[in-house]
């Protein structure tokens, strides 16, 4: 069948340039991953790869749900004025636990 049908794609230059590389290492070009992919699809009947949301286990999610909280708060967010004083502070604490 001739290919006589056009798709035009706006994508970043980085994202292009490292396609181009990945795809020459298996010697194929832009154009032939593309209709392997529009292929593939058709053949599956949907997107030849699955999409989810990434999932984080409880204590993860926990733990982003409290830095969330704490940055929306910024009650419970202690400041340095330098990473010299967070460390001498810490080097105290350990100090203090040592013991």
């Amino acid at each position: 069948m001739a290919k006589t049908a056009n798709i035009n794609v706006r994508i970043d230059p980085e994202t292009k340039t490292s396609a181009e590389e990945l795809f020459s290492s298996f010697g194929i070009t832009i154009s032939d991953a593309i209709n392997i992919f529009l292929r593939k699809s058709i053949m599956e009947g949907g997107l030849p790869f699955e999409m989810k949301q990434p999932r984080y286990n409880a204590e993860t999610e926990a733990a982003m749900a409290e830095a969330r909280a704490m940055m929306e708060s910024r009650r419970h967010v202690k400041h340095y004025p330098s990473v010299q004083a967070l460390f001498e502070e810490l080097d105290a604490e350990m100090e203090r636990e040592s013991c």
